[in-house]
């Protein structure tokens, strides 16, 4: 019997899982992959907003200034990195230009007082490499760069380390409420007195195998990116944001944490819900935009590409249904500002869980006297990485610069790598300009006998 059961492991999961335990629930983490972040939380842009053009009044905007405010509460303690680059909203466009005005209304509307609008000759002070033709733009200070795996991996290592379990490769067959939930899955039964759905692409999946009904239904929305190699990293230093158009935010060209520098996502909808596959036209059409935006970039070479699967729904706004007589909690329809949004999301649903129905203050405290603050992998370029102390056992990926000892750190502890996804997540190994070419037969010798 536990006290709630999480379905899904991905960002919003993961972090619901950790405000359950602190908040002293027995909790159970269930995901049917080999690995957590296996779903749409391995594909994003790894920002963390402050909510500057989220929905007026919205729980998204709630949920994002939570996010985020815990996020900067907890980060050190867990170990976790932020480059606070900033971002700017740019103008191409006199149409576009004749919106900024707006988007710093918004802004300030939205509690982010330090949003400005910025003159074309301010932006190319700040930012030299961007091409001219930039008309203005709208200066967002708070915008900051984040590792979108490092932060879900300590939240449920949190979790794990102060008592929840999880499950993987277990899939949610079927649940029936008598008082307690009675769940069928591909492991076993389990019991729970209350359920949590944080299925993502799966959410209404999951709704309809235990209410028989679904409040909301995932259209899946694949985003491609391009990864330019690290040398392309010194002509960007801030977040580059487009105005935003009515079906998506459009296409953005930032840094990395990591060293890189990213243009993306596309917005395509498809029906199916596993596979993201890129496609060379729209890779070559985001090339063209990065390089219209940023000459430099024109012949740099291309480190990866890839691409991630949004849980969009019918509707733009998060799709979050609560049935206190059946202690079912619903999280869905949570897109791109989902990273930074979990905590707030998290506390949403404990706010939920009490009955409160009030919007989140967070961070909340905890009632764990002294609870167990694990350390996320090091792997922010700007961060001293572990290749620099001594005894680190050696090189195995020289792109990415990941060691031994990180890589066995990874196979071990309370939530080890089960796929070689997984692996990359936690390491970055084989993620770097030759894409595991000269590192994937250590990587095989280290990893033989540890993956599903």
């Amino acid at each position: 019997m536990f006290d709630v059961v999480v379905v899904g492991g991905g960002v919003v999961g993961c972090a619901v899982a950790r405000r359950f335990t602190l908040q002293g629930a027995r909790v159970l983490l269930l995901e049917k992959a080999a690995d957590i972040l296996s779903g749409a939380s391995k594909g994003n842009s790894a920002i963390l907003h402050t909510g500057f053009d989220a929905p007026a009044d919205s729980l998204e905007l709630a949920c994002i200034q939570a996010g985020h405010a815990e996020y900067l509460a907890i980060r050190e303690q867990l170990g976790l990195p932020l480059r606070a680059s900033g971002a700017i909203v740019a103008a191409w466009s006199a149409e576009q230009a004749q919106a900024l005005p707006r988007i710093v209304a918004a802004a300030h509307a939205n509690g982010v007082a330090d949003a400005r609008e910025i003159t074309s000759a301010e932006i190319l002070h700040r930012e030299p490499g961007l091409s001219p033709a930039v008309l203005g733009g709208v200066l967002v200070p708070g915008e900051a760069l984040i590792d979108p795996w490092s932060a879900p991996l300590a939240y449920l290592l949190q979790a794990l380390e102060n008592g929840a379990e999880v499950r993987r490769q277990t899939e949610l067959y079927s649940g029936t409420f008598s008082g307690i939930w009675n769940l069928q899955t591909s492991t076993g039964a389990v019991q729970a007195k209350t359920l949590i759905n944080c299925a993502g692409l799966y959410g209404d999946v999951v709704e309809e195998r235990l209410l028989g009904a679904t409040h909301f239904t995932i259209r899946p929305r694949k985003g491609q990116f391009v990864v330019f190699d690290k040398a392309a990293a010194k002509h960007l230093g801030t977040i580059l944001l487009p105005v935003p158009e009515a079906h998506t935010k459009g296409i953005v060209l930032t840094p990395t944490i990591f060293g890189n520098l990213l243009v993306g996502p596309t917005a395509e909808d498809q029906e199916d819900r596993a596979r993201a596959a890129t496609d060379e036209g729209s890779l070559r059409m985001l090339v063209a935009r990065a390089e219209a935006m940023l000459p430099a970039l024109r012949g740099m070479p291309v480190t990866a590409a890839y691409a991630g699967i949004r849980p969009a729904t019918e509707e733009k706004h998060y799709r979050v249904r609560h049935e206190p007589a059946q202690n079912y909690i619903a999280l869905g329809g949570i897109r791109s500002t989902g990273l930074t949004a979990a905590l707030g999301l998290a506390a949403h649903a404990w706010a939920l869980h009490n009955g409160t129905q009030s919007l989140i203050r967070a961070p909340i405290p905890a009632p764990i006297a002294f609870p167990i603050w694990p350390q996320a992998p090091r792997l922010a370029e700007h961060d001293t990485r572990d290749w620099q102390a001594p005894d680190h056992g050696e090189i195995i990926c020289h792109c990415e610069m990941v060691t031994r000892r990180e890589i066995e750190a990874a196979l071990a502890g309370p939530l080890p790598a089960r796929d070689a996804g997984g692996l990359k997540r936690r390491t970055r190994a084989g993620m770097g300009r030759c894409q595991g070419f000269y590192c994937h037969a250590s990587l095989a010798a280290l990893t033989a006998g540890r993956f599903a």
